[in-house]
C-alpha cells in the first residue's frame, strides 16, 4: 500500500508500552523470506513452539491444521512436509503474483466436571463434548478454544485477496498490507472477533531474534472501539504478534480466542 496511506493511519495512534520481553512457549512460524520478485520464487516456512522466538527448541508445530491460500485466495499446495523433533518445515511455491497467507488454525475443548463426588477434566476436539461427558455428570463447565498461528508473504506487487477475514474466530484485518512494514513507519490493523471489531483487546508485539541479545523489546497496544491499532516499529526484524480474547457463549459455556502472526519489518 502506498507511504500516504499508511501515514493517514498515524491519527489513530494507540499508546505502546517499551519492555522487556517475558520468555514463555510461543507459537510461530518463520518465513525464509517474506517478499520475494523473479521467475518462480519458492519460500521455505518452519513452524514451532519455542522459548525463545524463531529458534526451534521446544516442540514442532502440528501440520494437520496449516493451510495456504494464494492471491487469488485458492488454497496452494504445501510441498516438502517435515516434522522433525523440535520444528515441522515445508515449501511454498509462488507460482502466481501477489500475496500468500499461511495459517494453522486449530480448535478444542476443555471441560471440567464432576462425578460421584470427585472432579474430572477433559481435553479434545469440540465436537466431542457431547459424548465424552458421562450423563451424571453436575457443574459443568465448557470452554471452547480457537487459535489462528499465520504469517503473509508476497511475490512482486501485493494484493489482498487471501487477506479477507473468514468471520470465525480472532482474526487480524490488516489495513497496512502486512509484507509493506517499515521500521519508524506507523502500521495499522484491525482485530475482528467472529467479523465484528474487537474493542479492548490487549496485543503483544515482540521483537524476536532475541537469543543473542539478552533482551528483547516488547510492544503492547489496547485495540479502539472499531477494533483498530496502531504499531510504529522501532526497528527491522522479525516481530510476533499475538492477542486473546476471552467470553461466555449463548449456552453458558465459555469460549477464549487467540490469534498470532509473524511480520516482517524491513529496515527504512
Amino acid at each position: 500500500m502506498p507511504k500516504a496511506f499508511r501515514a493517514a493511519a498515524a491519527a489513530a495512534l494507540l499508546t505502546l508500552v517499551v519492555a522487556p520481553a517475558a520468555h514463555a512457549h510461543r507459537a510461530w512460524f518463520a518465513p525464509s523470506a517474506t517478499v520475494l520478485s523473479g521467475q518462480d520464487p519458492w519460500v521455505t516456512i518452519d513452524g514451532a513452539v519455542s522459548n525463545d522466538l524463531f529458534y526451534a527448541d521446544h516442540v514442532p508445530m502440528r501440520m494437520d491444521g496449516v493451510k495456504a491460500l494464494g492471491p487469488d485466495g485458492q488454497p496452494v499446495e504445501l510441498k516438502n512436509v517435515s516434522t522433525g523433533k523440535y520444528r515441522s518445515t515445508f515449501d511454498l511455491q509462488l507460482a502466481k503474483p501477489g500475496t500468500y497467507k499461511i495459517a494453522n488454525v486449530t480448535e478444542g475443548a476443555f471441560a471440567s466436571y464432576k462425578q460421584g463426588g470427585e472432579t474430572k477434566r477433559w481435553r479434545g476436539r469440540a465436537e466431542e463434548v457431547a459424548t465424552a461427558i458421562p450423563k451424571d455428570a453436575t457443574e459443568v463447565q465448557v470452554t471452547h478454544n480457537t487459535r489462528r498461528v499465520e504469517t503473509f508473504v508476497t511475490s512482486g506487487a501485493p494484493n489482498d485477496a487471501a487477506l479477507k477475514p473468514t468471520g470465525k474466530g480472532l482474526e487480524l484485518e490488516p489495513i497496512t498490507h502486512p509484507n509493506d512494514l517499515v521500521a519508524s513507519e506507523p502500521s495499522k490493523f484491525r482485530l475482528l472477533n467472529d467479523g465484528k471489531p474487537a474493542a479492548g483487546v490487549e496485543v503483544e508485539v515482540v521483537l524476536g531474534d532475541t537469543r543473542y541479545r539478552g533482551k528483547g523489546v516488547e510492544l503492547k497496544a489496547t485495540t479502539g472501539a472499531d477494533g483498530t491499532f496502531q504499531v510504529t516499529w522501532p526497528e527491522a526484524g522479525l516481530y510476533w504478534l499475538e492477542a486473546t480474547v476471552q467470553g461466555q457463549e449463548a449456552n453458558g459455556g465459555r469460549r477464549s480466542a487467540g490469534y498470532v502472526a509473524t511480520l516482517e519489518v524491513m529496515p527504512d
